[in-house]
């Protein structure tokens, strides 16, 4: 192995940093000159533009998320532009995307679909690039959220067919067949604890749903009645822990849950609700 390598490599570890062989490729592919993947055993200087590397190290031995760092995160089936006014998109929320398309399969049908709290608009984007007769509108609180959102909306060629707006939640009582959310849900506790990655780099009104981290959920419970037809479906991720205690939330106000969703790591993660019907 090289000195350069072996460098590197005592640095991520003195920096206590978990995977560093992993981080050190992943840096070292990310800063490459050439077209294939660079690896540590035939690896030469040449291969990598030595000047962001070192940038990106720098940044990176700091705790900055290397999506950050590159401004680009890979989320369904497209890379989208992120910094630092909006989360990264999680491998857990395209489980929403999956579930929309079970319940809607053709995707010739002219739906009306909302996102509540877009952030960098991973799921408005994702769901237009799949139902290209759907009506969408995207909110978001924050007016930096959704310059990011607009950027890949623009950069993945559906700016046209979304309307973003920035309001907490949404002001218009409209009905929509399908919404979709990813709202904050970090207690005061969990936030504490969360890695410096998190906690210096994504912004906390995209993580922090209050106290008991259901503030966002207790709002949607009164929301999504008024904005639903009979016909809907809401797909709405939790936190791990959260099941019980959203499902009554929603149950208090009309709503029944028809399914819960578990991530890969076997915790349950996105609610399917629907309204009851009232005769």
């Amino acid at each position: 192995m090289s000195n350069f390598l072996k460098v590197h490599l005592n640095i991520l570890k003195e920096q206590k940093f978990v995977y560093p062989e992993v981080e050190l490729r992943v840096l070292l592919n990310k800063s490459s000159n050439i077209d294939k993947e660079i690896i540590f055993s035939n690896f030469q200087l040449n291969q990598i533009n030595c000047n962001l590397f070192n940038i990106a190290f720098n940044r990176r031995i700091k705790n900055e998320p290397i999506s950050k760092i590159f401004n680009n995160k890979y989320f369904w089936k497209y890379n989208f532009f992120v910094n630092q006014n909006v989360l990264d998109p999680r491998p857990e929320t395209e489980l929403i995307i999956e579930q929309v398309l079970q319940h809607y399969n053709n995707k010739k049908q002219k739906i009306n679909i909302l996102d509540i709290g877009t952030g960098s608009g991973c799921l408005a984007i994702s769901l237009a690039k799949e139902y290209f007769k759907a009506s969408i509108t995207a909110t978001d609180i924050s007016s930096k959220a959704l310059e990011v959102a607009n950027l890949n909306a623009k950069k993945l060629n559906c700016l046209n067919r979304i309307k973003f707006l920035e309001c907490n939640l949404i002001n218009c009582h409209n009905y929509y067949d399908v919404i979709v959310s990813n709202p904050p849900y970090l207690t005061a506790k969990d936030y504490q604890n969360v890695s410096k990655d998190v906690k210096l780099y994504d912004p906390k009104i995209a993580l922090f749903g209050g106290y008991d981290g259901l503030l966002y959920y207790r709002n949607l419970a009164s929301l999504l009645p008024k904005i639903m037809s009979p016909s809907s479906l809401s797909f709405i991720e939790i936190g791990k822990d959260q099941k019980t205690k959203c499902i009554d939330l929603f149950e208090e106000k009309g709503m029944c849950c028809i399914d819960i969703i578990k991530d890969m790591q076997n915790f349950d993660r996105l609610l399917i609700l629907k309204k009851i019907n009232v005769d």
